[in-house]
């Protein structure tokens, strides 16, 4: 019974989040956030981090990624053990900046941004499936890359419309063939690569020009893509056992646990592979074992790499459709996305429509996709999510903290230090600009919302308005 309680949380908030049920430990709270992590991007992006550096340098930016992320995810260890109920982010901006006024407004526009946050994410992720499938399938067109990864986005949500117990097994099985995969990867690499190979630098590699400050940047924004998903428990805090102490552990142990797979399995990849052949490929992983054991080798590899990218999607649409459920289940977005399943007790109809929304979507390219979601991200969500810890700090000392970073407040600042500095390269300023666009738009779809429900900044303005007519 314990298990089902929802501690340090506002009676608003705790009612959405009473009706889930405490049913992920520790083991399927890290599978969780590991699903997300490998199964998104590494074995797709590594060419890509290549590209940006233009030689093995580019490791620089896995380690960079790293530590931004041990950092970032300290700010979510100490929220999501302060505040463990459904949608995350959600809950830690209402409560920092005060429930009945700016707490509102920030709360809105994080929900604004999941509302294309979301399908960017899992597009995203589907499309990089869809992608990879060239291996198997050369001659897949665009419209066929795009029709396999819609698919994929409702296949997912039909695997998750099933209660959290029994997506919390899932998540562990899918995590051992992710795992597979990766060792298979490194304990390869260990035994064939040529160090010299791994470490083949080009003339001028470390010349700390802007360029290769840019280029840094760029490498270190696809590692954090990559290591993304170690908050994805934070939206899940309502259906985790022993939150206060699950939490922090499952976002620090997936991180760490990432960060060395990562890295090693990077390091022996270019030391089998020649670098310049390894940034120009769309399946280096099915490449490097293609060239140490075959053919078919390569199509088993394949095939696991696949069922990664599967799951990643898979953990990934489970968290976005807390986020709408939680503000549905408030009052504070639409009542119909606060549905459970009546005997499940999972939401419904959330689930539903972040996977669908995410269908157009998959007709971008990835590249695109990849820039958009991360910098909105960044603006909507990272950096503001910093300063409401220092407030919950501050001006919140009711909340009680079970979990406080080390260090503080050295680990918020270096991941403020990290998003803004990853952002800031020109290729960005694009996504920056929609970005800024795309806030201005949140904040009048705030006021016209406010103005309907008569809500903070309004409701003064028209019990006044009232107050004089009458």
């Amino acid at each position: 019974m314990a298990d089902n309680s929802t501690p340090h949380l506002p009676p608003e908030i705790a009612v959405a989040s009473e009706k889930l049920v405490r049913g992920m430990g520790l083991v399927q709270s890290t599978a969780v956030n590991m699903l997300e992590m490998i199964g998104i991007g590494p074995f797709i992006t590594i060419g890509v981090i290549l590209s940006a550096m233009g030689g093995p340098q580019a490791i620089l930016g896995w380690g960079l990624g790293a530590i931004f992320s041990v950092c970032d995810g300290m700010v979510y260890a100490e929220l999501g053990a302060a505040m463990p109920g459904a949608g995350g982010a959600y809950i830690y901006f209402r409560e920092a900046f005060n429930p009945r006024t700016w707490g509102r407004l920030i709360s809105f526009l994080f929900l604004w941004e999941t509302i294309f946050a979301a399908p960017l994410s899992i597009s995203a992720a589907c499309v990089g499936f869809a992608e990879y499938s060239h291996y198997f399938f050369p001659s897949l067109s665009h419209a066929g890359v795009a029709l396999l990864a819609a698919c994929i986005s409702l296949l997912m949500a039909l695997l998750l419309y099933r209660p959290i117990k029994t997506v919390g097994r899932l998540s562990v099985v899918m995590l051992g063939i992710v795992v597979t995969a990766m060792l298979w990867v490194i304990g390869a690499g260990l035994i064939h690569m040529n160090p010299d190979m791994a470490f083949d630098f080009p003339p001028g590699a470390f010349h700390l020009s802007k360029s290769f400050f840019y280029g840094l940047a760029s490498a270190t924004l696809i590692a954090m893509y990559n290591y993304g998903g170690y908050n994805n428990i934070t939206y899940l805090g309502a259906e985790v056992k022993n939150p206060a102490r699950n939490i922090p552990r499952a976002i620090v142990f997936s991180v760490l646990l990432v960060a060395v797979l990562y890295l090693f399995m990077s390091v022996v990849i270019i030391g089998t592979v020649p670098w310049r052949d390894a940034a120009v490929s769309h399946a280096v992983v099915s490449e490097f074992i293609s060239k140490l054991y075959g053919s078919r080798a390569a199509a088993l590899m394949t095939v696991l790499i696949l069922a990664a990218t599967l799951g990643g999607i898979f953990t990934m649409t489970l968290g976005y459709s807390r986020i709408l459920y939680a503000a549905g289940a408030e009052g504070n977005f639409f009542k119909v996305f606060g549905r459970v399943h009546p005997s499940g007790h999972f939401p419904t109809v959330s689930l539903i429509a972040i996977s669908v929304m995410a269908v157009p979507l998959c007709w971008l390219s990835l590249e695109k996709l990849l820039s958009a979601l991360m910098i909105t991200q960044i603006i909507f969500q990272f950096i503001p999510q910093i300063f409401a810890l220092f407030a919950i700090r501050w001006y919140r000392k009711d909340i009680a903290r079970p979990f406080s970073m080390w260090l503080y407040p050295l680990p918020a600042i270096i991941a403020l230090v990290g998003w803004t500095y990853v952002a800031s390269t020109p290729d960005q300023r694009q996504y920056v600009g929609s970005a800024t666009i795309l806030l201005i738009l949140g904040l009048i779809a705030y006021l016209l919302r406010a103005k309907t429900v008569r809500s903070w900044p309004l409701e003064a303005q028209v019990e006044k308005s009232s107050t004089s007519a009458g």
